[in-house]
């Protein structure tokens, strides 16, 4: 029987960094521990077309087994409704995110926490992802805490980017293994 195919979203704020390299990892994490996944990403306040930065993929080679995943690629593009229903599990780079989605697709609130929640509060499977995120009670959460928030690397130089690449691959190694 061929494994069901879990469907991740990520969000950040403009769909040029956070999220970009987010993907990047979880794709390239759940190929190599043959995790049946498929990720797509959206922006909050997202500018359409815009291509990841040059820092995005600097960034991205700081990480000794991406140094060969290209951003080239990728466009930004704002979150609408038929992402966030073609998802299994929603997940955002911050609080702020969350609170977008809440707003702007309550249907998705169930299905909608930060990386770093996630990270701690996803229970390895099985069940099927769609249960285990059903079990956690995302849309009743407080989403006003802003502390496990990945640092928005915008505006900022080639180490704030590569410390936030370093922040995502940990957190990622961690979703991976729960999704």
């Amino acid at each position: 029987m061929r494994p069901v195919t879990a469907s991740v979203l990520v969000l950040c704020t403009g769909n040029v960094a956070r999220s970009v390299m987010a993907h990047c990892m979880l794709e390239w994490l759940a190929e190599a521990e043959g995790v049946p996944l498929r990720v797509t990403t959206a922006g909050t306040h997202a500018v359409e077309g815009q291509p990841a930065g040059a820092r995005t993929q600097a960034a991205l080679r700081t990480v000794g087994a991406l140094d060969e995943v290209s951003v080239g690629a990728h466009r930004s593009h704002q979150l609408a409704g038929d992402n966030v229903v073609r998802a299994d599990l929603v997940v955002g780079m911050e609080a702020a995110h969350v609170r977008y989605v809440r707003r702007h697709h309550p249907e998705a609130a169930a299905r909608t926490a930060t990386l770093r929640h996630l990270c701690v509060a996803l229970e390895p499977g099985p069940p099927r992802l769609p249960a285990r995120v059903r079990a956690l009670g995302l849309a009743s959460l407080a989403a006003d805490d802003d502390a496990g928030d990945v640092a928005d690397p915008a505006g900022g130089d080639a180490a704030r980017y590569a410390a936030c690449a370093a922040d995502l691959w940990a957190l990622c190694q961690e979703l991976v293994v729960r999704i």
